[in-house]
């Protein structure tokens, strides 16, 4: 272990450290709850979890112990997502006006993009929603927001429901929906692109 001899004889006769039932738990507590929040509690915040379980320790009590533990709260970077799209990508026309409630399926699609914080990383969810169930009929995941990720969603739900020609497909004007090759993929589908400045809707997993 690449320890010298006069480390190990001197280690030997240093007197072990002896902690009571009580502080153990408070340690195993501690460590408990700073990993169910993902390395993000400060001391401030772990103090007051602790004292709700009756463990009487102050706040300076509770930085030492986060220094005996080794536990460093990780910042969190705030995340943005930009989908500005290119000015010489043109924009569709807002078919729906806010009438999310088609009267039979495969007349409406909806289309949005969103972000996941997974073991590998920040990863981007690509969904196609036919808003006359709230089901959702394609999906795809990547590293990278591109039109690819759009794309390959669409593809999955066209495959999966073979919709009839003339269905329209609402998005946001993000560049991804908004890029040639996939205004372009919609109309070798023959779905009719439709885009508003948002799209929020209740989405059901199925």
């Amino acid at each position: 272990m690449k320890v010298s001899r006069s480390a190990y004889y001197a280690w030997l006769k240093r007197p072990a450290k002896i902690i009571t039932v009580k502080q153990l738990n408070l340690y195993r507590q501690a460590k408990r709850f700073f990993e169910r929040s993902r390395n993000s509690l400060g001391y401030r915040e772990l103090g007051k979890k602790l004292r709700r379980e009756g463990f009487n320790v102050s706040d300076y009590g509770v930085q030492k112990l986060m220094a005996t533990l080794g536990l460093v709260v990780t910042q969190r970077v705030a995340y943005k997502v930009t989908t500005k799209r290119k000015h010489s990508d043109a924009v569709a026309d807002n078919l729906l006006n806010q009438n999310f409630n088609p009267v039979a399926p495969n007349q409406v699609w909806a289309g949005d993009v969103t972000y996941l914080r997974t073991g590998e990383g920040w990863m981007y969810l690509a969904i196609v929603m036919d808003l006359y169930s709230r089901r959702i009929v394609g999906w795809h995941i990547d590293k990278r927001m591109t039109t690819d990720l759009v794309s390959k969603a669409m593809m999955k739900a066209y495959n999966l429901r073979q919709p009839p020609k003339g269905l329209v497909f609402h998005s946001d004007r993000g560049s991804q929906y908004t890029s040639k090759h996939y205004r372009k993929l919609l109309a070798n589908y023959g779905i009719r692109a439709s885009m508003g400045t948002l799209v929020r809707v209740g989405i059901t997993l199925l």
